[in-house]
């Protein structure tokens, strides 16, 4: 049996890592609940690495109430506080500040769009994009500025951009992979 050939970044050593590149990465999200999860997840990222925040997924999912919108809205201070002690998740209280002023946000746009799916595939007419080898792109960085412009934070650029990526906006699998676009089996 051969063995597939992947993405140079995904970490053959880390099983988990492995099935997120091969079941999740790339792939067209248009479930909300699970935009918002990788919004949130991505959010928290910076700085560190992918890696790091999936091997603490599922400490994030029972943290974060399984990335339910409205509960997530509903977070006041004591819960806030709750998320700076938990050991499991990236305990930065500016990060999850923003995780919970984010949610808010994103429920606004979810009012005035219909989703938040409606509102990110917008900017693309629907379309997915093939490239690979970029941080950021005019894509995100013009979604990057309209969530800052309502008042999202940690969506910057690059952030952005890999946010994308994840929820498969931007096809980023390289040419050799067998998650390439017309590869997968």
């Amino acid at each position: 049996m051969t063995e597939k050939i992947r993405c140079s970044w995904a970490n053959p050593k880390n099983p988990l890592y492995i099935r997120y590149h091969d079941e999740e990465w790339g792939i067209p999200v248009h479930d909300d609940r699970r935009l918002f999860e990788m919004l949130v997840l991505e959010g928290f990222q910076a700085g560190l690495s992918w890696e790091c925040i999936l091997n603490k997924r599922e400490a994030f999912r029972r943290a974060f109430d399984g990335f339910d919108l409205e509960k997530v809205c509903a977070y006041d201070a004591e819960k806030l506080e709750a998320l700076r002690q938990d050991p499991g998740i990236v305990r930065n209280k500016l990060k999850i500040r923003a995780a919970v002023k984010n949610a808010r946000i994103f429920r606004d746009m979810q009012r005035e769009w219909g989703s938040f799916d409606r509102y990110l595939w917008h900017w693309t007419e629907g379309k997915r994009i093939h490239e690979t080898g970029q941080v950021r792109s005019e894509l995100s960085d013009a979604v990057s500025e309209d969530l800052k412009r309502r008042g999202m934070k940690f969506v910057g650029s690059v952030i952005i951009y890999s946010y994308l990526q994840a929820v498969g906006v931007i096809d980023s699998h390289e040419e050799t992979c067998f998650c390439r676009q017309g590869k997968r089996a």
